[in-house]
């Protein structure tokens, strides 16, 4: 992905973009019992889901170097290029846009391009028969933004909405009255007139869906999306002579053993779990942080904090702390520099999301040394028996159209994205991701590379109004990097599930929101062994008195009327 593209979520706050995360919207309406009205709660039943959502119309155009294998319960890899088609098919024919012009908004993480006399923009428009006047903004600063715009009713014609910016919004009703509803253009059969959104699997429509109508456009989707993963340096171990079969969380420590060596400067381990325990979860099977529930053996909901699993998690990690095997900086709760840590070979294994495994990854990888490889360890669980990972939301980012548009320019505007969505290995995906040829790029060892004005002119903008499935491709010619990732990810969707209330876009009321704060400060304070587990057991009893039940009743409403997702 060039220049302005989003950033892996892996360490950031903004987990959940190629990871797995929770849509959680804003302040629901609630009667005196503390249940969502049907109105404005986002939530929607099975039966009304199967209505709004669009057919899965699969386009066999472009064929991937690695094909796409299917997983359990829904998941599936994502397509791998090896190099750009040399021929690229065209997958859209005719007029696109109808002339008209309309303002969008979405998100820029990098340098924001010169908006008057960019001739990547001029083109893009002009393949589109439309002008769209694009208005990136500071991704970082995006979900400050978007409250007052929503407020003064001074939204664009076309928005990009992220999923970790709509707790601001009150969004499960925002959405019904700010933005066109979608489903009597694209629900069922009817998507099939824009053959590339159709070709975007159901699961990424899921959570676009709002109070029982279609609303949201899916960016980046993927039936792949996990929290993350533990990587290895192979490189380490080979020369140390240790094996990368890790089985059981027995393995990992005694990896932890093998490879630490405090006085050469060289640690096992960086920071394992994760502050909100995103990663850890996947090994001692407890919830993850999105999708926090699930039910004992009885059929009670039951919290992530209430788990057997975070406690174990916790004991072991503070346990591998206590060995010595963390480096410093991560024992000291110091993640800026993980990356360089890592890199460095100051130590061996890490977490990070999966779109840390990269092209770009292995160039810096390299330039710190020349023998650096990165590989992740096969799924697998702390007890050696069968893992499971959780499967996270198809897209975390939705884009939406005003409800002020007419049907004329709501039809525009969706021929418009059929045009966004056109696959990788595609004419108008080599267009819109990397302009003119010649002036924006050329085609290096088959792929293609910015040149210094596309540099200067392109960023991830109109990719954040609609875009196909995510692909996985070549960065920095690390061809190897796109076959091992390929690989890797097809031995994982053997293992995922859906957790409750998968994709439901449950509105949480506002009461609740502060609870999660200081269950995270205890759980890094626990994690690092600065303070006994006993801790955590006085967290949790403090969390169920201060709403932790509350929120579970609210729960148990929401399974009663819309059930779980499942």
């Amino acid at each position: 992905m060039q220049s302005g593209a989003i950033p892996d979520a892996g360490g950031l706050s903004r987990r959940g973009l190629l990871t797995s995360i929770a849509v959680i919207a804003a302040v629901p309406l609630l009667d005196a019992c503390g249940s969502p009205k049907e109105k404005g709660a986002g939530t929607t039943t099975e039966g009304d889901l199967s209505k709004a959502l669009p057919a899965y119309a699969p386009s066999d155009l472009v064929k991937p170097d690695i094909p796409v294998v299917a997983g359990a319960n829904g998941a599936s890899t994502d397509p791998a290029f090896l190099a750009y088609p040399a021929n690229p098919v065209r997958t859209v024919t005719g007029a696109v846009g109808a002339g008209g012009t309309y303002v969008t908004m979405t998100p820029l993480w990098g340098a924001i391009p010169p908006s008057s006399g960019n001739a990547y923009y001029d083109a893009v428009n002009k393949a589109l028969g439309a002008t769209l006047k694009l208005q990136p903004a500071d991704g970082n600063t995006y979900a400050d933004l978007l409250p007052p715009l929503f407020a003064a009713d001074k939204l664009p014609d076309w928005i990009d909405v992220p999923s970790w910016t709509i707790t601001k919004l009150n969004f499960g009703e925002a959405v019904r009255t700010k933005f066109a509803d979608l489903t009597p253009y694209l629900a069922g059969d009817k998507v099939k007139q824009y053959p590339n959104l159709a070709a975007l699997s159901t699961n990424a429509w899921v959570s676009g869906v709002w109070n029982g109508k279609l609303y949201g456009l899916p960016i980046y989707s993927s039936n792949a999306v996990i929290a993350g993963a533990y990587y290895y340096r192979k490189d380490i171990f080979d020369k140390a002579g240790v094996s990368a079969d890790v089985k059981s969380i027995a393995d990992l420590e005694a990896i932890g053993k093998a490879l630490t060596n405090a006085t050469a400067g060289q640690w096992a381990f960086d920071d394992l779990f994760g502050n909100d325990a995103g990663y850890i979860c996947q090994l001692f099977g407890f919830p993850s942080q999105g999708y926090p529930w699930t039910t004992d053996s009885g059929g009670k909901l039951q919290h992530r904090y209430e788990t057997d699993g975070i406690v174990e998690a916790l004991n072991w990690h503070a346990k591998m702390v206590k060995a010595g095997y963390l480096h410093p900086d991560a024992v000291a709760d110091n993640s800026q520099n993980a990356k360089q840590r890592f890199w460095s070979g100051k130590v061996a294994v890490c977490v990070d999301g999966t779109g840390a495994w990269n092209g770009d990854d292995a160039k810096s990888g390299a330039a710190a040394n020349p023998g650096y490889n990165r590989q992740a360890f096969k799924l697998f669980s702390a007890k050696g028996d069968k893992p499971t990972i959780q499967l996270g939301n198809g897209a975390s980012m939705y884009s939406y159209l005003n409800k002020k548009l007419n049907d004329g320019q709501i039809k525009e505007l969706l021929a418009i994205a059929n045009y966004l969505a056109a696959p990788y290995g595609s004419a108008e995906w080599l267009t819109v991701n990397f302009g003119t040829a010649g002036t924006h790029h050329t085609m290096t060892a088959g792929n293609p590379l910015l040149t210094e004005q596309g540099s200067k002119e392109i960023a991830t903008t109109f990719q954040f109004l609609a875009c196909p499935a995510s692909a996985s491709t070549v960065q920095s010619g690390a061809v190897q990097v796109v076959k091992d990732a390929a690989a890797w990810q097809a031995d994982l969707v053997k293992y995922t599930v859906k957790p409750l209330f998968y994709g439901m876009n449950v509105s949480e009321p506002a009461q609740f929101s502060a609870l999660g704060q200081p269950m995270m400060d205890t759980i890094t304070d626990v994690k690092l062994g600065r303070k006994p587990i006993s801790a955590w057991t006085e967290a949790v009893a403090t969390w169920r008195k201060q709403g932790g039940d509350d929120l579970r009743k609210f729960y148990d409403g929401i399974r009663e009327k819309f059930g779980t997702g499942k």
